[in-house]
C-alpha cells in the first residue's frame, strides 16, 4: 500500500514549519552538546553523577550521529580518488622514474659495503698491517694475468706484498710506484707460491699456467692429498704469512692436481694488500723481555753458611786445576822412555828362508879291503 493511500493521505505539512522545527532541533542538540562538553578544571566536584550519566548516554548517540559524517568523508575521498586517479597515476610514475637511479645506487652501495665488511673481517695471525685498494686496469693474455691497483709506495706497498680479497689470496705485488702497483695473479705462468694442505700439513708448490686453476706440484708424501682438501699458504721462504686461504684441491682433466681458487668466487676489484716483508717484522723485540723474565729480581745475598760452602767449592776446583797443571808440566819435562825390545811373543816372526835343494852327492868310493880286518 502506498503512503498516499493511508490515513495520512490528506496530511499536508507546511514547508516553513518543517524548516523551523529542524532548526530548533539542531539548536537544542547543539546546546546539549555544549553543556555536556563543558568542564570546570578548577573544581573537579562539578562532575556530578547526573553529568556522568548524561555522558554515558550521549556517547553512543554521538557515535551514531557522527557516522554519517564519516561516511560522507569516505564518499568524498572515493569520489576525489576516482576523478583524480589519472593525475595521481602520472605523479606516481614520475616519482618511480626519479627514484629508480637511487634504488640502483643503493643496491650497488649495499653490495660494496657487504664486501668491505667481509674484507675487514679477514684477520691474520699474528696481525699484519693492510692497505685497501681497487683494481683499475686488467692485463690478460694466454699466459699473462696481472692487474694494476691504485695503491703504491705512498701507502707503504712494497714488492712481494701478498694481495687478498674477501675470499682468499689473489696474488702478490711485482712492481710499485708512488700511487699505483702491479699485481701478479696466482694464475700467471710466472707465479710460484709455497702452499700446505690443511688436513695433512703436507707441502707443495702452487704453479700458475695461465688457466683458471693453477697446478699443485712437488707434493710431499704419499696419499697426503685428496679432492676437497683446503689449500693454505705455508709461509715457507718468508714471502707469505702462514695460513692465508687459497682454495680447494681438485683433480684436473689431465690427471694433475689443481686448485679451485677462493678468490674466483667474486670479482677481483676491491683488494687488500698485506704489508708483509718477512717474519722478523711480526716479532716485537720488547716482547722477548716480557714477564716472567723481565719480572725476575736479583738473588738475595748468601749467608755465612752458603758463603763458606761457595768458598770451599771454589778452593777444591782451584786445587784440582793446579794439580792437573803440575802433572802436565811434569809429563812435559820427563825424558822419553828407552825403547825396550818387544817380547818374543809380541815380535813378529821373521820369515824363514826357503831351504835350497841339496846338491847331488859325489859317488862314494869303496875302501880297499885288506885281509885281516879294516885299517
Amino acid at each position: 500500500m502506498a503512503f498516499r493511500d493511508g490515513p495520512f493521505e490528506n496530511l499536508k505539512v507546511p514547508l516553513a514549519w518543517t524548516a523551523a522545527a529542524t532548526v530548533i532541533a539542531a539548536v537544542v542538540l547543539s546546546l546539549v552538546l555544549i553543556v555536556s562538553d563543558r568542564r570546570d578544571v578548577r573544581d573537579h566536584d562539578n562532575y556530578t553523577p547526573v553529568r556522568a550519566g548524561f555522558d554515558a548516554v550521549m556517547g553512543p548517540v554521538s557515535g551514531v550521529l557522527a557516522a554519517p559524517v564519516r561516511w560522507a568523508g569516505a564518499l568524498t575521498d572515493g569520489v576525489k580518488g576516482y576523478f583524480f586517479a589519472v593525475s595521481e597515476n602520472r605523479r606516481l610514475k614520475a616519482e618511480v622514474a626519479e627514484l629508480q637511479p637511487w634504488r640502483d645506487q643503493a643496491i650497488a652501495l649495499k653490495n660494496v659495503n657487504a664486501r668491505y665488511e667481509a674484507m675487514l673481517g679477514l684477520r691474520t695471525e699474528p696481525p699484519v698491517a693492510m692497505v685497501t685498494a681497487r683494481s683499475v686496469s686488467d692485463a690478460r693474455g694466454p699466459f699473462v694475468n696481472a692487474r694494476l691497483i691504485d695503491a703504491g709506495t705512498a701507502k707503504g706497498v712494497r714488492i712481494g706484498n701478498p694481495v687478498i680479497n674477501e675470499h682468499g689470496l689473489v696474488g702478490r705485488i711485482i712492481g710499485t710506484t708512488g700511487n699505483v702497483s702491479r699485481m701478479l695473479l696466482l694464475t700467471d705462468v710466472a707465479s710460484r707460491t709455497p702452499v700446505l694442505i690443511d688436513r695433512t700439513d703436507a707441502r707443495a708448490m702452487l704453479t700458475g699456467d695461465g688457466s683458471g686453476n693453477p697446478r699443485l706440484e712437488y707434493i710431499r708424501g704419499v696419499g697426503s692429498l685428496q679432492a676437497g682438501d683446503r689449500v693454505l699458504s705455508s709461509g715457507d721462504g718468508g714471502g707469505f704469512p702462514r695460513g692465508v686461504p687459497i682454495g680447494v684441491a681438485a683433480k684436473g682433466i689431465d690427471g694433475s692436481w689443481r686448485v679451485k681458487l677462493f678468490s674466483d668466487r667474486g670479482a677481483i676489484d676491491y683488494v687488500r694488500v698485506l704489508l708483509f716483508q718477512d717474519f722478523g717484522q711480526l716479532v716485537n723485540p720488547e716482547s722477548l723481555n716480557a714477564a716472567p723474565l723481565a719480572g725476575l729480581g736479583t738473588a738475595p745475598a748468601p749467608d755465612a753458611t752458603e758463603t763458606a760452602a761457595i768458598e770451599d767449592a771454589a778452593a777444591r776446583r782451584t786445587a784440582q786445576r793446579d794439580a792437573a797443571a803440575a802433572r802436565a808440566r811434569a809429563a812435559a819435562a820427563a825424558p822419553p822412555p828407552a825403547a825396550t825390545p818387544a817380547p818374543a811373543a809380541a815380535r813378529p816372526a821373521a820369515p824363514r828362508p826357503t831351504p835350497a835343494a841339496p846338491a847331488a852327492a859325489p859317488p862314494a868310493q869303496t875302501a880297499p879291503q885288506t885281509p885281516g880286518g879294516a885299517l
